[in-house]
């Protein structure tokens, strides 16, 4: 059996189909407030999957639910996992930290405990150390904490944990995806971005970084568990592209016009100092921070080229997955 944890995420929702589309036995953990409803309607976009939604066996546990997570691990040989706290906003640093790093212990304690086969972790490219140049960034760059934003520093220390219990005897095979495009979570994460898109304003961001299809990570995912490849990790991008780029397709597939002026720095350190005032107010969150101001400043650009010499992986372009995101969310907001 293949347990799965985040499975009512968007890599996640998308992991289980394609798992139970091979016919594999999976279980899913997810959180008491969880809408499993967003899963199914997921599964859904797709045809012949009606029945694969009930094949499911969800287990209700927590990252940090010790007890709960070792009912979950009962008869499991693989572990995906893609569970975590998603934020930028400094003001989440605990939580990210209790979550993102001593979820990903407990994981990895279990996986040890139970002598898991193999553990696939998804991390970010946000983890992958920055170039002061035009080169393409690789798995092998230095990695630097005074560049990272709050979710990068969690994911970091989250991966000290996967690599530990390599060390421990754990096989672990890593992905460090870009921005992830695909349907269904259209208000969090990069769903986001179709909302935006929709809502046609004028201007774009400066600056851009890697994309790829949630049906790559997937993919991608799957192929290096099946593989007899340990203890590595791949960057997951497939294209790199400017945001503005993106969001012309986005707005085009979406019958929006698309944007044609550019942000200018003074313009989002001014949205910045706005967010954080209306933050102490609202406690609804920081959405423009210093380090992603200092991101768009300094571009990053993502080399491929490791996963495609592993395994030979070739990658949907990113046109095809916008397109078919669009339609289902046209579909859903008329």
């Amino acid at each position: 059996m293949v347990l799965v944890t985040g499975g009512t995420g968007l890599v996640g929702a998308h992991l289980l189909l394609y798992l139970l589309r091979k016919k594999v036995t999976v279980r899913a953990i997810h959180r008491k407030e969880s809408n499993l409803k967003r899963v199914e309607k997921v599964f859904n976009y797709y045809k012949n999957t009606s029945e694969l939604f009930e094949q499911i066996d969800w287990v209700e546990a927590d990252l940090n639910n010790i007890p709960a997570l070792e009912r979950a691990f009962e008869n499991v040989s693989h572990v995906y996992h893609a569970a975590a706290l998603i934020s930028f906003d400094p003001n989440d640093y605990e939580s990210l930290m209790k979550t993102n790093v001593e979820g990903t212990a407990n994981i990895v304690n279990l996986c040890i405990a139970n002598k898991i086969k193999k553990l696939c972790y998804v991390s970010t490219i946000g983890t992958i150390g920055k170039n002061m140049t035009y080169a393409l960034s690789t798995e092998e760059n230095e990695w630097n904490v005074q560049e990272a934003n709050v979710y990068a520093l969690s994911k970091y220390d989250a991966e000290m944990e996967a690599w530990r219990g390599s060390q421990e005897g754990l096989p672990v095979v890593m992905v460090n995806p870009g921005v992830i495009v695909g349907p269904g979570f259209w208000n969090t994460g990069s769903g986001a971005l179709f909302t935006t898109a929709n809502k046609g304003y004028k201007f774009y961001p400066p600056g851009g970084t890697g994309f790829i299809s949630v049906h790559d990570v997937i993919k991608m995912m799957v192929a290096l568990m099946d593989s007899k490849i340990e203890n590595e990790r791949f960057i997951a991008v497939a294209e790199n592209m400017s945001f503005q780029a993106v969001l012309t397709q986005l707005t085009t597939a979406l019958g929006k016009r698309p944007p044609h002026k550019k942000l200018k720095f003074w313009q989002l350190e001014i949205g910045r100092f706005a967010g954080a005032m209306v933050n102490l107010v609202t406690k609804r969150g920081r959405k423009i921070t210093k380090d992603s101001i200092r991101s768009m400043r300094h571009p990053q650009k993502y080399s491929n080229d490791k996963i495609k010499g592993a395994l030979g992986f070739e990658f949907e372009p990113l046109a095809d997955i916008i397109e078919f995101s669009c339609k289902r969310f046209r579909e859903e907001n008329p």
